[in-house]
């Protein structure tokens, strides 16, 4: 198989959300970021409005990606009780930097809501764009990553990154899992991570697969509604370091 170039991300902050199925006031995380939330954080660098459905369409339809955990959360899954009382006239603070108002009456009672998060953990992404010749191309998504055109947060608002997303290295690779392969690990990191990717990017048989899955992730962001699935395999990443 010919290599290819991949962009290389750290996702590590106090607080990570992956995106999960919604079930009335409870909102889940995934233990791996969707494409859909991958998406929605690439497009927020670089500037695009939720309007602009075509080009986060074309954008998800281009990802490949794969990621692995280099410190997963000591705590497990914390779980964030939320309660607040909105008022007609109340407005909230907006990734760009403009203050949003709401529409309609005031609640007579506080909206209640649980909201799930990895707690101080960090996560490592590969990611490249199929075809790669079209924009934004992995060149441009590198330079929004570092100057983006609005705040980044992982997933939601609450969850801003504690050091520099874009690593600085463009990885040569095959494959999704190979690129994972090769990124320098951290001190203190496991030698065998967590990890997925999508069937065909990297092992799909053997000690290394826990399972292959058909995960719901993709969104259809003209309807703005979560529909289709892809083969994603879940399992254990070896660096290169200590073997493969």
């Amino acid at each position: 198989m010919p290599d290819h170039h991949w962009l290389i991300l750290r996702l590590e902050a106090p607080l990570l959300a992956f995106g999960g199925v919604a079930i009335d006031h409870m909102g889940a995380t995934r233990d791996f970021p969707a494409a859909s939330m991958l998406t929605g954080f690439l497009a927020n660098a670089l500037g695009w409005r939720r309007t602009e459905w075509e080009a986060h369409q074309a954008l998800q339809d281009r990802l490949i990606f794969a990621a692995s955990w280099e410190r997963e959360s000591g705590f497990g899954v914390l779980t964030d009780t939320q309660n607040a009382q909105l008022e007609k006239n109340d407005r909230g603070w907006t990734t760009w930097g403009e203050p949003e108002g709401r529409n309609g009456a005031s609640y007579d009672a506080p909206h209640r809501r649980l909201r799930d998060y990895h707690a101080d953990a960090s996560m490592i992404l590969a990611l490249r764009l199929v075809p790669p010749n079209n924009e934004p191309s992995l060149d441009m998504l590198a330079a929004k990553l570092d100057r983006p055109a609005r705040p980044l947060f992982i997933g939601r608002k609450s969850c801003l990154p504690s050091a520099p997303v874009r690593q600085k290295h463009f990885v040569m690779a095959p494959t999704a899992y190979k690129a994972l392969q090769k990124v320098p690990r951290q001190e203190g990191n496991p030698e065998r991570m967590r990890a997925f990717w999508p069937l065909g990017e990297g092992p799909s048989e053997g000690a290394l697969v826990h399972r292959i899955i058909d995960l719901p992730d993709l969104r259809n962001w003209r309807t703005g509604l979560h529909g289709g699935t892809r083969k994603i395999v879940e399992g254990v990443l070896v660096p290169h370091t200590v073997g493969a």
